[in-house]
């Protein structure tokens, strides 16, 4: 999204806007769509489709803006009774609940219309796709185990990507997919460690709160296991070759590091372990896909 995107916004109201969606976290999803498509693409004609690409990622933008505008909403009293949160745009009221349910209608407004122009199969899904993104700010509030919906959120985003190419179901897309979710769905168990006293003071559900750190730890180490089995499955299953298996190497690295540094009585580095090392590692093995296929013969 950019300032025209909301029509007489002032530059600061949408710098807010962006920055309540953290518009730059779309880097987590994004590279594991990207694989999908360019996957998907080899396996057609072994060509890039640079128009699909660009409809890809406006989707996957539109998506997340829009979900991420719908979890800061819903989730705005709550925010409000937690010091971590307690500075959010629509606490301080930097961003009205107004501006941001206009930010998330244009958001889910570009997601629609580009799934529209991808294949008539990626528009009969769309709203499948948006259904889990707003249940998943609800979740803390009925379940302990919010971050499974999360995984299921974030795990559409390569399936719908294989989609748009092909306009047909892919297992493959389905492995990565999963690989994902649980990937997402882990890491989140190591962010929601952070805020155990106050979610446990105010009655919001999660992992953490409910079974404490060490067993949010231990989950998300479980989950970065199960993630790189499901990440070698998929190399088997698109006969990969030597730069994505370096590329899950690279990964299986990054897994021991981010695990080491976040330790229950220790979570000085936790930021590090979430922003930085998941960030790195969805681009490190993005392009590690890029330079495999292109090494296959994928035509750029």
């Amino acid at each position: 999204m950019t300032t025209a995107a909301v029509p007489g916004a002032r530059p600061g109201r949408t710098k807010a806007f962006l920055r309540l969606v953290m518009i730059e976290h779309s880097i987590f999803a994004l590279p594991f769509a990207y694989i999908a498509s360019l996957t998907a693409m080899y396996q057609l004609d072994q060509s890039v489709h640079w128009w699909t690409l660009l409809l890809v990622t406006v989707c996957m933008v539109g998506l997340r803006t829009f979900a991420m505008a719908c979890n800061r909403i819903i989730d705005r009293e709550i925010d409000a009774r937690n010091p971590r949160t307690a500075n959010r745009e629509l606490v301080t009221g930097a961003v009205s609940v107004r501006s941001a349910w206009t930010g998330a209608g244009i958001a889910l407004a570009v997601f629609l219309g580009s799934a529209a122009l991808l294949n008539p199969l990626c528009l009969m899904l769309a709203p499948v796709a948006v259904v889990p993104m707003v249940v998943y700010p609800y979740g803390k509030r009925f379940t302990n185990f919010p971050h499974a919906i999360l995984g299921l959120a974030q795990a559409i985003g390569p399936v719908g990507a294989w989609l748009a190419v092909t306009g047909e179901w892919s297992w493959d897309a389905a492995i990565l997919g999963v690989a994902v979710g649980v990937w997402i769905g882990g890491f989140d168990l190591i962010f929601g460690c952070q805020d155990v006293q106050a979610d446990r003071a105010h009655g919001v559900k999660s992992v953490p709160a409910r079974f404490g750190i060490p067993a949010a730890l231990w989950g998300a180490r479980v989950t970065a296991v199960v993630t790189t089995a499901l990440l070698v499955w998929y190399a088997l299953a698109t006969d990969a070759g030597a730069f994505f298996w370096g590329g899950l190497l690279i990964v299986a690295a990054a897994f021991c590091y981010e695990h080491a540094i976040v330790r229950p009585h220790d979570l000085s580095r936790l930021n590090r372990a979430f922003f930085s090392v998941n960030g790195f590692i969805g681009i490190a093995l993005f392009v590690c896909a890029l330079l495999d296929l292109v090494a296959r013969g994928l035509s750029v």
